[in-house]
C-alpha cells in the first residue's frame, strides 16, 4: 500500500509540474525507479514474514525437544530443594550438549551433571543417550561405581553402532554422578573428568576437590577405568553448586575466565531459584550477553532444620 501511494504521489507531482506534457522523461524515470524499489520491498517483506514464521516454528520444536530430552528438575527431591538453568551457546537453540538429571532412590537422590564433547545441536543425541541410560539405571539399588560403569558402557556401545565407529575415542562425555542421602551424611560422588562441585556455607564457597578422578564416559574401552567413590560433607543450610565448563571457561572482553568462586563469595541467596537467577545474570553480564559454549548450572539445598 505504501509503495502504491508513493508511485501515485510521484505521478501526481509530475502531472502538476508539467500539465501540458503530462509527464517528462525525468518523471517517468523516477516513477519507474520508485516502482522497482516498491516491488523489491514488497518481496523482501514477504520473505521476511515467511522466515519469521519458520523461525517461530523452529523455536517451538526446539523448546518441545528440550522438555522431552532435558526436562526441568523438580523443585523438591525428597527433603532437598533443587533448581537448574541451561544456557545454549547457539543463539536460536534451547538445548545443546550439556545435561543434568535426578532420580529418587530408597535412601536419597541420585544426580548427574555432564557435558558432551562439542556444543550445540550436534551434541544433543549423545546427551539424550546418556540421560536415557541414567534414568533407566539410576533407580536400581546398584552401587555408584556399578552405575557409572553401566553409563560408560552405554556410551561406548552407542559409538560402536554401524556408522558411529569412526567417533570411537573422539566423542566422550565428562560427568559427575553423585548420591545425596536424605538424612544428614556425606555426599558420595564419582567425577569423570568433570569440574568439581562447590559447597556454599554461609556465603563461603568451598571447592570439593576430587581425590579419585575417572576418565570421561565413552573412553572406557580405551582407558579400562576403576571407579572409586569420593565423599564430602553436605550439612543442613548448605548449597551444592554443580556446573559445566561453559561457566568457568566463559570469558570477558579481555579474555579472562569467569572466576566462579570469587563471584559467588558472600552471596546471601539461600533459595536455589534465587541463587541461580543471580548467577545467570552475573555470568551473562560478565561475558557481555552471549556465551561461546553451552552452560548448565544446578543448585541443591539441604534445608536447615527448623528452630524449636
Amino acid at each position: 500500500m505504501v509503495a502504491a501511494l508513493a508511485v501515485a504521489a510521484q505521478t501526481f507531482i509530475g502531472v502538476i509540474r508539467d500539465p501540458d506534457d503530462l509527464l517528462s522523461a525525468n518523471h517517468e524515470a523516477q516513477i519507474i525507479a520508485l516502482m522497482l524499489v516498491g516491488v523489491s520491498l514488497v518481496v523482501f517483506c514477504v520473505v521476511r514474514e515467511r522466515r519469521a514464521k519458520e523461525l517461530s516454528q523452529v523455536r517451538h520444536v526446539s523448546e518441545a525437544a528440550q522438555r522431552v530430552v532435558l526436562p526441568p528438575l523438580p523443585g523438591k527431591l525428597g527433603p532437598l530443594r533443587a533448581s537448574a538453568r541451561y544456557l545454549a551457546a547457539e543463539a536460536e537453540a534451547r538445548i545443546g550438549g550439556d545435561l543434568y538429571a535426578a532420580a529418587r532412590t530408597a535412601s536419597g537422590t541420585r544426580l548427574i551433571v555432564g557435558d558432551v564433547r562439542g556444543k550445540g545441536l550436534t551434541a544433543v543425541s549423545d546427551a539424550a543417550l546418556l540421560l536415557g541410560a541414567f534414568r533407566a539405571a539410576a533407580h536400581r539399588e546398584a552401587g555408584l561405581d556399578e552405575l557409572v560403569a553401566y553409563l560408560d558402557r552405554s556410551v561406548c556401545w552407542d559409538l560402536m553402532e554401524p556408522g558411529e565407529t569412526g567417533r570411537l575415542g573422539e566423542t566422550f562425555i565428562t560427568a559427575t554422578i553423585m548420591d545425596i542421602p536424605d538424612q544428614n551424611g556425606p555426599v558420595r560422588m564419582i567425577s569423570c573428568g568433570h569440574p568439581p562441585p562447590i559447597v556454599l556455607r554461609d556465603g563461603r564457597p568451598t571447592t570439593m576437590h576430587v581425590e579419585h578422578p575417572a576418565p570421561p564416559l565413552g573412553l572406557g574401552d580405551l582407558a579400562l577405568p576403576r571407579y572409586e567413590v569420593d565423599s564430602f560433607p553436605f550439612e543442613p543450610g548448605d548449597l551444592l553448586l554443580l556446573y559445566t565448563d561453559g561457566v568457568t571457561e566463559a570469558r570477558d572482553a579481555t579474555g579472562a575466565f569467569y572466576p566462579l568462586t570469587d563471584r559467588v563469595t558472600g552471596w546471601s541467596e539461600r533459595d536455589p531459584d534465587a541463587f541461580l537467577h543471580r548467577l545467570r545474570s552475573d555470568l551473562l553480564h560478565y561475558v557481555g550477553g552471549q556465551l561461546n559454549d553451552d552452560a548448565a548450572m544446578v543448585v541443591v539445598e539441604r534445608p536447615a532444620a527448623p528452630r524449636a
